[in-house]
């Protein structure tokens, strides 16, 4: 990802004119008669104009400094595809003394009637609000009468009391826009850090000294003035295996760095590491809960009583805590009120959670720290300077002679040392009590594996009876235990995955290892399935294909801007072997494949043939990595076409005279 940092500068650096804000309701003929070919022939709707301002202003209600957010978009409907576009949703912040507000809000729908545009007003009481979380409510509402053809308008002014992060915005959304334009203002005393994501570029920016352009504690303030302009954007177009969108769709993004008061005294916002640092081990709900060793003073013996090294008094505690304290599915690296209580109530948030296996693993005299980090749906971090604001999430890491382990003990079916797929994120910050903070991998220490083994003879009938096995290990068996565990019990998981299996009926089972999550997870199936209706067993079709088969290309974009991150390595073998009762001969079958990608990053492998009476295949699909780069985009669609197209082949079989 192109990512650029820079400072504002009050200097004038540019050079072309941009549009500036456009009339609200002024709906032309060329705009229903776009020709949305121009940008996007596929598109259900293109933004047609896009304009924001922000800038920092006083409130006069208050006294108060705000930011000011000015929003008006105008959208061309192309079919009922294109409707979910007049569905609109705006965040916005609150605490529990301060909220963000929306005010002069309109929304319009203008429809092509009778050679003239007639205009739809959204009636003020189609809005409404709805709590999303402590921090997060959302505006929602929908313009009317819309039609195919139809052109959406809709503006609005956001209040926010937040001045640390300057508003962002988003130049990529889901559909394509012909002009996105931002414009700032933001007055000398205030220095931002900002960065630019994303792979478009902007078509042109332009800095300018804005003169006096606020009056704060009767001294007059210049102002920066720095405007955004990109045109023909292309929507961003979610596929899956992949992290947060925000770390790939093209957005300016602002953080405070520095406040010169009028005095001329400077506040820094921008922080070290040795700061942060500093700030969670001295804080009362991180590094005080961490430090807690009293919680389990007494419990502590009990719990290691039968472990005769450190590694299984590590492997005790994880699984103590995990029986112990059941999350509560809520994010965040700060203790809601601390660890004890957590522990008494048998519940918290993960950092309840996992501070109280550090806080464990340290009362045995283990070396443990805590590893913050982002978790995929949150996004990248910020490396260039520490923002605590970019972690949602808490781990734990214990050191045992020469090997480091991670743990997560919110999950109860994971194993030892493996983290939820959520966390593999690129890179957390460890910290120590006692040594400065480092950066660490986020890599899985298991792939997924998943091996099946049929063994079958084929009847009379035309039926084949036989036994399939399903070894799972790693996040494959932790991912099959959550759904068995989704049941009431491993029968009704069974009875549920025989209705969905049309051409194979289970005729009994035995599952093991469903609680040993240490182990692997074996499942076994007596099965039968028709090959044939036992009219015609000279000569017959028969596809091999019928376990996990590959029937759809999960890569369907011409170009992918952004990695595919399948967050861990994948090994997946399947055998069969069928005895035919019968001697016969193979007259066409599937072509043997031996496929790879660049740079040993995959391969599938595929092996068919018939020694005597028994039919027999052998498939490998591997991912050797965890992220594939957007050069690699391409391999990796090729790849599962071929599989795709040979997967289709079956075998032709006829009775050898």
């Amino acid at each position: 990802m192109k990512k650029f940092l820079f400072l504002f500068l009050l200097s004038i650096l540019s050079i072309t004119a941009f549009s500036q804000n456009f009339d609200y309701g002024a709906i032309t003929y060329d705009d229903y008669e776009f020709d949305r070919k121009k940008i996007d022939s596929n598109a259900n709707a293109v933004v047609l104009k896009e304009f924001g301002t922000a800038r920092i202003d006083i409130d006069d209600a208050t006294g108060r400094l705000e930011l000011v957010f000015d929003y008006h978009v105008k959208i061309k409907i192309y079919n009922k595809e294109g409707f979910d576009n007049a569905n609109v949703i705006v965040p916005l912040y609150k605490d529990d003394t301060r909220e963000e507000t929306i005010n002069d809000l309109k929304a319009s729908t203008f429809n092509y009637v009778s050679g003239r545009f007639v205009e739809t007003a959204m009636d003020r009481k189609a809005t409404f609000f709805e709590n999303r979380s402590k921090y997060t409510k959302l505006l929602k509402f929908t313009l009317p009468n819309l039609s195919e053809g139809s052109i959406i308008e809709y503006s609005y002014r956001l209040k926010s009391p937040n001045l640390f992060n300057f508003k962002t915005w988003n130049f990529q959304s889901n559909i394509p826009k012909v002009i996105s334009e931002y414009q700032v203002l933001i007055p000398g005393l205030y220095n931002y850090n900002v960065s630019l994501r994303g792979y478009q570029k902007l078509t042109d920016q332009k800095v300018e000294l804005l003169r006096e352009c606020l009056r704060l504690n009767g001294a007059t303030i210049d102002c920066s003035k720095i405007t955004y302009l990109m045109k023909n954007v292309p929507a961003f177009i979610e596929e899956d295996n992949m992290t947060a969108p925000s770390n790939f769709k093209s957005a300016v993004y602002f953080e405070l760095s520095d406040v010169v008061n009028p005095s001329g005294a400077k506040t820094s916002y921008t922080k070290t590491w040795k700061d942060i640092d500093y700030e969670l081990t001295s804080d009362k709900s991180f590094g005080s809960q961490m430090k807690r060793k009293d919680v389990y003073k007494e419990l502590i013996p009990a719990i290691i009583k039968d472990a005769t090294d450190d590694l299984n008094k590590a492997k005790a505690i994880y699984n103590y805590i995990k029986k112990q304290v059941k999350w509560d599915n809520y994010y965040g690296i700060y203790s809601v009120d601390n660890i004890k209580k957590s522990l008494e109530n048998r519940s918290g948030c993960v950092a309840d959670v996992n501070l109280n296996l550090i806080a464990a693993l340290s009362a045995a005299n283990l070396d443990a720290e805590a590893v913050i980090l982002s978790t995929r749906e949150n996004g990248t971090i910020n490396k260039l300077y520490p923002v605590i604001s970019d972690f949602n999430y808490v781990v734990a890491k214990v050191n045992i002679g020469d090997k480091s382990y991670m743990l997560d003990a919110t999950e109860p079916l994971l194993p030892f040392g493996l983290l939820p797929l959520r966390c593999m994120n690129d890179q957390g910050r460890v910290i120590n009590l006692k040594k400065p903070s480092y950066w660490i991998d986020l890599k899985a220490s298991q792939k997924t594996v998943t091996n099946y083994i049929l063994n079958g003879k084929l009847n009379q009938d035309g039926k084949v009876i036989g036994t399939l096995s399903t070894i799972s290990q790693g996040y494959a068996a932790y991912n099959k235990r959550k759904e068995i565990k989704r049941y009431t019990s491993a029968d009704e998981f069974v009875e549920k995955l025989d209705d969905r299996l049309t051409k194979i009926k289970i005729v009994n089972h035995t599952i093991d290892n469903l609680d040993s999550v240490e182990n692997p997870l074996t499942e076994n199936y007596e099965i039968e399935f028709t090959v044939t209706d036992g009219s015609n067993n000279n000569n017959f079709y028969l596809s091999p294909f019928f376990i996990n088969a590959i029937t759809k290309n999960p890569f369907n974009l011409n170009v992918r801007t952004y990695p595919v991150d399948l967050g861990v390595a994948s090994d997946e073998r399947i055998i069969i072997n069928i005895d035919l009762n019968q001697h016969y001969n193979l007259v066409e079958k599937p072509k043997d494949m031996a496929i790879g990608l660049p740079n040993n990053g995959g391969r599938y492998l595929l092996q068919t043939q018939l020694d005597g009476k028994t039919l027999s295949l052998s498939q490998i699909l591997q991912f050797n990595n965890a992220i594939y780069e957007p050069d690699e985009y391409p391999y990796l669609k090729a790849f599962y076409s071929k599989i795709i197209q040979n997967q289709k082949a079956e075998y032709l079989l006829k009775k050898a005279d």
